[in-house]
């Protein structure tokens, strides 16, 4: 059986520095079927390309910051009751917000399906056919990371939809769907390069074994988590930037503490990060989502040496009477659910560009993750040194070392330092699913946990179309 596809090819999204105006431009001449698309490696990158561009429109935010006791919903009172089911843990099947997660989710599984069948066989250069089979994996990978923390058993496809077989595919166990990204990840880290002179913005070799890590991180196993961040420091491309703050503006995609991010470029012809409409004040045309809590604010207790508060508050945050953009002050009446808004995608409100047009990165790992990871897999495994790489992240923010020294004291610090450090970047929820119900209830008096773990419903649309599923 023929498949017609349908690609997306819009390098702008992700910031790939190769040009596509002209191809944007282009009159569709022919339809492509999977036998006449991919003859090319002009054909085969741009097939890469569309999986990337699949990631735009990003709501991992509202399960990982609106889920969590970091933020509420925000925005209008009556406005997407569907997040509010997200918020306060009552949300069934029909869900929307669950539904659109799901859906854009596969589709990028579905083009990097796609890629790695196609492209695996193509008779093109061999280092660029397996670096885009690698980035691909990489994709797929990601996906099911994610998939598989919000909704725990998912189905694990990794063939082209072409037959019933594939289209209808049962629940896999947690531990297969970690098996699966495991596997990508490996692959992907044995041929992806470590950087690339063009084509900025693809993944690199330090975000699989990054990534590898994480996985390792969430399943406990400590031992593999530090092998792969040892990989990952071998590569001597990461450090930390000297201010925090420098983290979210425009052109941070590129610095030495960035591992993996979805870029944007400013265009006529493409979107920017839809997170600046999403989260920015009702007052600037945004929808003041993402709203942060006082639980947040109350968690930075510590001064710096200088006595000064925590700068990775502001950094992170508009709080009334502070600094806000182009001179301007943040006022708490921006904010009617709360009192406060995420500053962290808001760099650029430059006059005559509209917030939809916002080239703020989203990062989703960053080498300050890597180093909170490493503190925790060597503290859990009763390893020395965890307090010298929560020190490395501290000393950033002109805060004084840690006193902590019993690995229960140094747990309560690394907790810590990863909501400081990564809020409002989506990591939240996770790692307070992660580290067990007695944490994520305190945290989340209102969530319904059921063992192992608290997960979302599956959308009754897939439900719906997928028989393979009980």
């Amino acid at each position: 059986m023929k498949k017609i596809l349908t690609i997306l090819v819009l390098s702008t999204i992700v910031g790939l520095s190769s040009s596509c105006s002209d191809f944007l431009n282009e009159q569709l001449k022919v339809d492509y079927t999977s036998a006449n698309f991919y003859t090319t490696p002009e054909s085969a990158t741009s097939a890469v390309t569309g999986i990337y561009n699949s990631l735009y429109g990003n709501t991992l935010w509202i399960f990982g910051d609106v889920a969590s006791d970091d933020a509420v919903k925000g925005g209008n009172a009556g406005d997407q009751p569907d997040m509010v089911g997200i918020d306060d843990f009552t949300a069934n099947s029909d869900n929307g917000v669950l539904s659109t997660f799901w859906q854009s989710t596969y589709e990028t599984i579905a083009r990097s399906n796609n890629a790695i069948f196609y492209i695996s066989s193509m008779k093109i250069d061999a280092t660029l056919r397996d670096r885009l089979v690698g980035e691909a994996k990489y994709l797929r990978a990601i996906s099911y990371f994610n998939l598989v923390n919000i909704f725990g058993k998912v189905p694990l496809k990794l063939l082209p939809q072409l037959t019933s077989e594939t289209i209808n595919v049962p629940l896999s166990e947690v531990t297969a769907i970690y098996a699966q990204i495991e596997k990508d990840l490996t692959e992907a880290a044995a041929v992806l390069p470590p950087t690339y002179s063009t084509d900025k913005g693809r993944v690199t070799k330090g975000a699989a074994y990054g990534l590898l890590a994480k996985a390792d991180l969430y399943q406990q196993k400590y031992t593999d988590c530090l092998t792969n961040i040892q990989l990952l420091e071998g590569l001597s491309q990461y450090k930390l930037v000297t201010n925090y703050a420098d983290l979210f503006k425009s052109g941070s995609e590129d610095s030495t503490e960035v591992i993996f991010a979805i870029r944007f470029i400013q265009s006529n012809v493409s979107p920017g990060n839809i997170l600046s409409v999403e989260l920015s004040p009702l007052t600037e045309g945004g929808y003041s989502f993402d709203a942060p809590t006082q639980n947040y604010v109350d968690a930075f207790t510590d001064k710096t040496i200088n006595g000064d508060d925590d700068p990775r508050l502001d950094a992170s945050i508009g709080r009334d009477g502070k600094p806000w953009f182009n001179n301007t002050t943040f006022s708490s009446s921006w904010s009617e659910a709360t009192g406060y808004l995420v500053k962290k995608y808001d760099e650029n409100k430059i006059p005559g560009i509209p917030l939809d047009q916002s080239t703020v990165p989203y990062i989703y790992m960053r080498y300050a993750d890597i180093l909170l990871m490493k503190a925790e897999a060597l503290n859990e495994s009763g390893g020395a040194g965890a307090a010298n790489e929560v020190n490395k992240v501290r000393s950033r923010s002109n805060l004084a070392p840690t006193t902590a020294t019993t690995q229960g004291d140094l747990r309560t610090v690394i907790m810590n330092e990863r909501r400081k450090e990564l809020g409002f970047e989506f990591h939240r929820f996770f790692d307070l699913m992660r580290w067990g119900q007695t944490i994520a209830e305190a945290a989340l008096p209102g969530i319904k946990w059921t063992a192992p773990r608290f997960y979302y419903p599956i959308p009754q649309s897939e439900k719906d179309t997928n028989k393979a599923l009980k």
